[in-house]
Protein backbone atom coordinates (compact mmCIF):
# COMPACT_ATOMS: atom_id res chain seq x y z
CA UNK A 1 0.00 0.00 0.00
CA UNK A 2 1.50 2.96 -1.27
CA UNK A 3 0.85 6.01 1.38
CA UNK A 4 1.62 9.53 1.98
CA UNK A 5 1.58 11.01 5.46
CA UNK A 6 0.62 14.56 6.34
CA UNK A 7 2.78 16.33 8.51
CA UNK A 8 0.72 15.99 11.43
CA UNK A 9 0.51 12.04 11.43
CA UNK A 10 4.44 12.39 11.29
CA UNK A 11 4.57 14.55 14.03
CA UNK A 12 2.08 12.48 16.13
CA UNK A 13 4.11 9.07 15.34
CA UNK A 14 6.74 10.85 16.93
CA UNK A 15 4.96 12.49 20.28
CA UNK A 16 2.96 9.25 21.18
CA UNK A 17 4.54 5.72 20.85
CA UNK A 18 1.49 3.84 21.01
CA UNK A 19 -0.65 5.82 18.61
CA UNK A 20 -1.66 4.57 14.81
CA UNK A 21 0.75 6.93 13.36
CA UNK A 22 3.67 5.87 15.48
CA UNK A 23 2.65 1.94 13.83
CA UNK A 24 2.50 3.07 10.63
CA UNK A 25 6.31 4.98 11.11
CA UNK A 26 7.52 1.97 12.31
CA UNK A 27 5.59 -0.72 9.26
CA UNK A 28 7.16 1.58 7.19
CA UNK A 29 10.51 1.70 8.52
CA UNK A 30 10.38 -1.95 8.93
CA UNK A 31 9.45 -2.21 5.37
CA UNK A 32 6.79 -4.88 6.51
CA UNK A 33 3.32 -5.40 5.24
CA UNK A 34 3.92 -4.02 2.21
CA UNK A 35 3.80 -0.14 3.41
CA UNK A 36 5.80 2.42 1.16
CA UNK A 37 5.78 6.09 1.93
CA UNK A 38 5.99 8.09 -0.47
CA UNK A 39 7.98 11.43 0.02
CA UNK A 40 9.03 14.74 -1.85
CA UNK A 41 11.82 16.77 -1.06
CA UNK A 42 9.53 19.48 -0.06
CA UNK A 43 7.90 17.03 1.87
CA UNK A 44 11.14 15.70 3.81
CA UNK A 45 11.46 19.56 4.59
CA UNK A 46 8.06 20.22 5.98
CA UNK A 47 8.17 17.43 8.06
CA UNK A 48 11.75 18.49 9.52
CA UNK A 49 10.62 21.98 9.87
CA UNK A 50 7.70 20.90 11.74
CA UNK A 51 9.04 18.19 13.88
CA UNK A 52 11.80 19.96 14.76
CA UNK A 53 9.93 22.79 16.67
CA UNK A 54 10.50 22.95 20.18
CA UNK A 55 7.51 22.33 21.62
CA UNK A 56 7.55 18.86 19.26
CA UNK A 57 10.67 17.75 20.67
CA UNK A 58 10.05 18.58 24.27
CA UNK A 59 6.77 16.21 23.90
CA UNK A 60 8.46 13.67 22.11
CA UNK A 61 12.01 13.57 24.23
CA UNK A 62 13.86 14.38 21.37
CA UNK A 63 16.69 16.42 20.16
CA UNK A 64 16.95 17.84 16.49
CA UNK A 65 19.84 15.72 15.55
CA UNK A 66 17.54 12.40 16.63
CA UNK A 67 14.86 13.68 13.80
CA UNK A 68 17.20 14.11 11.51
CA UNK A 69 18.61 10.56 12.36
CA UNK A 70 14.47 9.90 11.97
CA UNK A 71 14.44 11.32 8.36
CA UNK A 72 17.05 10.26 7.24
CA UNK A 73 15.72 6.82 7.83
CA UNK A 74 12.69 7.59 5.93
CA UNK A 75 14.06 8.99 3.42
CA UNK A 76 16.59 5.53 2.77
CA UNK A 77 13.18 3.54 2.83
CA UNK A 78 10.30 5.56 1.11
CA UNK A 79 10.14 6.12 -2.19
CA UNK A 80 11.07 9.11 -3.51
CA UNK A 81 8.58 11.10 -5.96
CA UNK A 82 9.00 13.22 -8.36
CA UNK A 83 6.66 16.19 -8.87
CA UNK A 84 5.84 15.93 -12.68
CA UNK A 85 3.13 18.28 -12.27
CA UNK A 86 2.24 20.63 -10.04
CA UNK A 87 -1.20 20.95 -8.60
CA UNK A 88 -1.44 24.14 -6.64
CA UNK A 89 -3.19 25.80 -5.86
CA UNK A 90 -5.82 23.14 -5.06
CA UNK A 91 -6.32 23.17 -1.55
CA UNK A 92 -6.79 25.86 0.75
CA UNK A 93 -3.32 25.41 2.82
CA UNK A 94 -0.27 25.32 0.84
CA UNK A 95 1.35 22.90 2.77
CA UNK A 96 -1.36 20.47 2.32
CA UNK A 97 -0.74 20.86 -1.31
CA UNK A 98 2.48 19.60 -0.97
CA UNK A 99 1.26 16.21 0.36
CA UNK A 100 -1.27 16.17 -2.23
CA UNK A 101 1.41 16.55 -4.80
CA UNK A 102 3.33 13.82 -3.83
CA UNK A 103 0.15 11.29 -3.74
CA UNK A 104 -1.02 12.07 -7.41
CA UNK A 105 2.31 12.31 -8.60
CA UNK A 106 3.20 8.95 -6.62
CA UNK A 107 0.12 7.18 -7.74
CA UNK A 108 -0.26 7.03 -3.64
CA UNK A 109 -2.93 4.44 -2.46
CA UNK A 110 -4.43 7.04 0.29
CA UNK A 111 -3.27 9.80 2.19
CA UNK A 112 -3.16 9.67 5.78
CA UNK A 113 -4.59 12.58 7.59
CA UNK A 114 -6.20 13.36 10.85
CA UNK A 115 -7.45 16.56 8.53
CA UNK A 116 -9.81 15.04 6.41
CA UNK A 117 -11.79 17.64 5.34
CA UNK A 118 -9.04 19.71 4.12
CA UNK A 119 -8.16 16.93 1.66
CA UNK A 120 -11.68 17.01 0.29
CA UNK A 121 -10.70 18.11 -3.27
CA UNK A 122 -8.22 14.96 -3.53
CA UNK A 123 -10.95 12.66 -2.93
CA UNK A 124 -13.27 14.41 -5.56
CA UNK A 125 -10.52 15.75 -8.46
CA UNK A 126 -8.08 12.31 -7.74
CA UNK A 127 -9.71 9.97 -6.29
CA UNK A 128 -7.21 9.44 -3.82
CA UNK A 129 -8.51 7.72 -0.54
CA UNK A 130 -8.13 9.94 2.83
CA UNK A 131 -7.75 7.63 5.67
CA UNK A 132 -7.32 8.46 9.54
CA UNK A 133 -4.02 6.99 10.71
CA UNK A 134 -5.96 3.94 12.27
CA UNK A 135 -7.94 3.43 9.44
CA UNK A 136 -4.58 3.15 7.41
CA UNK A 137 -3.71 0.63 9.82
CA UNK A 138 -6.97 -1.41 9.99
CA UNK A 139 -6.22 -1.62 5.78
CA UNK A 140 -2.95 -2.78 5.96
CA UNK A 141 -4.25 -5.48 8.81
CA UNK A 142 -6.53 -6.72 6.67
CA UNK A 143 -4.47 -7.04 3.26
CA UNK A 144 -1.64 -8.95 5.48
Amino acid sequence: MRLVLDTAAMVAAIRSDAGASRWLLRAALEQRLGLTLLVTVPLLIEYEAVMTRPGHLTAAGLSAADVGVLLDAVAAVAEPVRVAFLWRPTLADADDDMVLEAAVNGRADGIVTFNRRDFDTAVEQFGIPILSPSEAVKRLEKRS
